[in-house]
């Protein structure tokens, strides 16, 4: 058993959006998406404390508040004490950076790596994809960070991730960003999945996200669309202005990420200074492309 285990969750966005069509069976939409990390990151520490199913999370950073037991890194722990009825006790300490309610998976992504550092802080014995089943049952995004991740003490196992269902059915994708920076806008307020689905039509596109991604960047613009956006612009058409706004200033992409309120545009050469393109009381930031 370690002492200690060290993570800094990152945040996605996703390259396009197209709901496809809604599974009768259980009203799942199935999608076609690539989920891209982006370095955005919250801090997550976990060290052994107390008997066999205790799970103590201290938050700080942004405030969650809620139900601890609603929080996607202790769901993480209890799964795996479904696992290993014996499982340690453990403290957690989530330093919360990445903001919550904006399509980043900033909460996803923090389930995630915490299955990832139970693993290794109690030696369990589980494979990547029993964690990838684990990591899909807390939600669709979740699955997604298990398989592009970044620990420390462990070569990146860095690849976008091609989701052509419901959001855990992932395949790599040979997308490099590399050399391009990603420009990440949040207002201070989400988007309600209820909104996000309120002017959606599935239909199958002509032809798939996975063809269109192989097009230049440069192409992608009215191509590479986000089916959310028929839905959230209207409601919200200060985000139409974001996306404008990032055009306007270079960007060769730009887009809301999964279903909002977050905007993202990818430029070919770092922005020296976004805080005037957007409100005062939205969060903008420059990442680097990672992958």
């Amino acid at each position: 058993m370690n002492d200690k285990v060290i993570a800094f969750p990152n945040a996605k966005i996703n390259i396009g959006l197209f709901v496809c069509r809604r599974r009768p069976e259980d009203g799942y939409h199935i999608l076609q998406t690539l989920f891209y990390p982006i370095d955005w990151r919250d801090a997550l520490e976990i060290l052994p404390e107390g008997d066999a199913g205790h799970c103590r999370l201290v938050q700080t950073g942004i405030a969650i508040g809620g139900d601890p037991e609603q929080n996607l890194c202790v769901k993480a722990y209890r799964r795996l004490q479904n696992l290993f009825p014996t499982l340690p006790g453990c403290c957690i300490h989530l330093e919360k950076r990445v903001p919550f309610g904006a399509g980043l998976g900033g909460g996803s992504s923090d389930g995630a790596y915490t299955l990832l550092l139970l693993r290794r802080l109690f030696n369990l014995p589980l494979t990547d994809d029993e964690l990838v089943r684990e990591a899909a049952a807390m939600g669709a995004d979740c699955a997604f960070f298990i398989r592009c991740r970044f620990l420390l003490d462990e070569p990146a196992s860095a690849n976008a991730q091609y989701c052509e269902g419901i959001g855990h059915e992932l395949v790599p994708h040979p997308l490099s960003l590399r050399g391009k920076f990603i420009v990440v806008v949040k207002p201070p307020f989400g988007v309600s999945t209820k909104e996000a689905y309120s002017n959606v039509h599935p239909a199958q596109p002509e032809t798939s996200l996975d063809e269109l991604l192989q097009l230049p960047i440069e192409q992608w613009k009215d191509a590479v669309r986000n089916d959310f956006e028929a839905s959230v612009f209207p409601l919200h058409p200060e985000l139409a202005s974001a996306k404008k706004a990032l055009y306007d200033h270079g960007a060769l992409y730009a887009a809301m990420s999964g279903s909002g309120s977050a905007m993202f545009g990818i430029f070919a050469n770092a922005p020296a200074d976004v805080s005037n393109w957007f409100p005062a009381d939205w969060e903008a930031r420059v990442t680097e492309a990672m992958i």
